[in-house]
């Protein structure tokens, strides 16, 4: 009784010094399963990024100045409706959701250019067309970090909040006040729809 007790109290323990071979062996076939996903690489880039990240961040006044330079461009990567409905002027959108090599390429050009980039949480308004987002969720990160990947490496972002009627922004449309009241909402149901971007 007690030799097999031991044996199976042998083969339970045994098991356990097997979970990290198991996980390890199946860590490596899901990253054959997904060759296009990966997230190690993603975070690895992102860490590489923290300081140069911080030392291209510009306020209004610089990103205005950098704005002016020959064949610098403003990017919005909001989507096309929220860019629709207000921008910073003179900026062209590129939705994030859309950024692929061929068209990052194809739109942008020269990767040594001068790339300013912004987001919602730019803004203190929080209306549409830009409702604020989470912090650590605004479109900057992913946006500057993307652009990076891609090889744009001479990317200056917004620093600091601001109002959309600050002169120094210059921003084009009307923002939509947001209502409580769903019978005041716009009856353009597409409008409405830009809430969540």
């Amino acid at each position: 009784m007690k030799t097999s007790l031991l044996m199976a109290s042998a083969i339970f323990l045994s098991s356990f010094s097997l979970q990290p071979s198991i996980a390890q062996t199946l860590a490596a076939s899901e990253i054959e399963a997904l060759p296009q996903v990966d997230y190690a690489g993603f975070l690895q880039l992102t860490e590489e990024l923290g300081e140069y990240r911080q030392a291209r961040l510009v306020d209004l006044e610089k990103f205005n100045a950098i704005a002016k330079q020959q064949n610098a461009i403003i990017l919005d990567s909001r989507s096309a409706a929220a860019f629709a409905q207000g921008h910073i002027d003179g900026a062209i959108n590129i939705p994030f959701s859309d950024f692929t090599e061929e068209k990052l390429t194809k739109l942008l050009g020269d990767k040594s250019r001068p790339i300013l980039i912004y987001c919602n949480n730019n803004f203190r308004d929080d209306i549409p067309p830009i409702p604020l987002k989470r912090a650590p969720l605004a479109l900057n990160i992913p946006t500057f970090i993307n652009l990076y990947g891609y090889g744009y490496e001479n990317i200056f972002e917004l620093s600091g909040v601001t109002h959309m009627a600050d002169p120094l922004v210059r921003w084009t449309g009307t923002p939509r006040v947001l209502t409580a009241n769903p019978s005041q909402l716009s009856q353009n149901p597409n409008e409405d729809a830009t809430r969540a971007n």
